[in-house]
């Protein structure tokens, strides 16, 4: 049974008929991935501006409510995938150039080693998977979603707590606590790539529909996105103590 903690990608994803429209590939879900990609950046840097990152501070709100919208429409309608996906990348790269400003404003060179990090983790976790030194077995997926769903929970319940001016301090926290909370957050972040690329794997065996490839590359963006914000989050922590 397929399993991963990425709600894009869930056991029934897969579970749609093929209309003879072509079937999903690895290689076609790589190239749909790599233009995600470019339309994030491109957007990213509409709202790039470490030197004023108040300028886009609306963009951030923005993006990220838009963003989490247009998700939601792709995790109900897979066949729109191809249309809301480029949407998504846009989205949120509209957010991440405005949250990218103000960390890079507050620690100069950080967004750079945020952004070779998450590819790095990409790249190497990636080459483990491909050459098998990691193999993605049932207890290995189930230990992943469980990490994964209780940390949604928690910070779920942080953000209620903060309603109600309730700080949960080691969200934020420099503290060795707080470094060692969000080493194991990037920790998982970066599990779940691997359980992206199992599930993409077992989707082209399965000879999915081609329009599974956006919607495949959509749930890996969303895996990235996570990623390289706990990585800011934590190379921020990591800086404030100098």
């Amino acid at each position: 049974m397929m399993r991963t903690a990425n709600p894009a990608l869930n056991a029934k994803t897969f579970d749609v008929a093929n209309e003879g429209a072509g079937v999903m590939t690895i290689q076609g879900t790589v190239s749909r991935t790599a233009m995600l990609l470019a339309l994030l950046f491109a957007a990213t840097m509409l709202t790039w501006n470490p030197v004023n990152p108040q300028s886009g501070s609306s963009w951030i709100m923005i993006g990220a409510i838009a963003g989490f919208v247009v998700a939601l429409i792709t995790i109900f309608n897979k066949k729109a995938a191809p249309v809301t996906a480029p949407l998504y990348a846009v989205c949120e790269g509209v957010m991440l150039g405005g949250i990218s400003s103000v960390f890079e404003r507050m620690y100069p060179g950080i967004v750079m080693q945020a952004v070779l990090l998450t590819f790095g983790t990409l790249g190497a976790l990636l080459l483990a998977y491909t050459s098998r030194l990691i193999r993605v077995t049932e207890n290995l997926k189930l230990g992943i979603v469980a990490a994964t769903g209780g940390i949604a929970l928690f910070y779920l319940v942080s953000w209620i707590l903060s309603l109600f001016h309730v700080n949960v301090s080691i969200i934020s926290s420099s503290s060795p606590a707080g470094i060692i909370f969000s080493a194991v957050i990037v920790v998982v972040a970066a599990l779940n790539l691997v359980l992206d690329f199992d599930f993409i794997e077992q989707g082209a065996e399965q000879g999915a529909p081609k329009y599974m490839e956006w919607y495949a590359a959509f749930g890996l963006i969303v895996t990235l996105v996570w990623l390289y914000m706990e990585i800011l989050r934590l190379l921020s922590k990591l800086q404030s103590r100098k």
